[in-house]
């Protein structure tokens, strides 16, 4: 057991900075994906773990309403 907290500091540190980066991204274009009606954004977004590059360009391009022409 022992072997599992010996590894390199730095490779925690990473894992965990990259958990900090990643969440709120990925849970902010899940939100936004769901309030918008976009299953396959929301799918994709949901399985596909790209540190957040993926979300953010939902986020940015994808997930502002269309406006109504009346």
């Amino acid at each position: 057991m022992e072997e599992l907290t010996s590894g390199p500091t730095w490779m925690t540190l990473l894992v965990l900075l990259s958990l900090a980066w990643t969440l709120p991204w990925k849970g902010v274009a899940l939100w936004k994906s769901a309030r918008n009606g976009h299953t396959a954004w929301f799918v994709v977004l949901l399985i596909v773990n790209t540190l957040a590059i993926l979300e953010i360009i939902y986020i940015f391009g994808f997930s502002k309403k269309k406006t109504q022409v009346s």
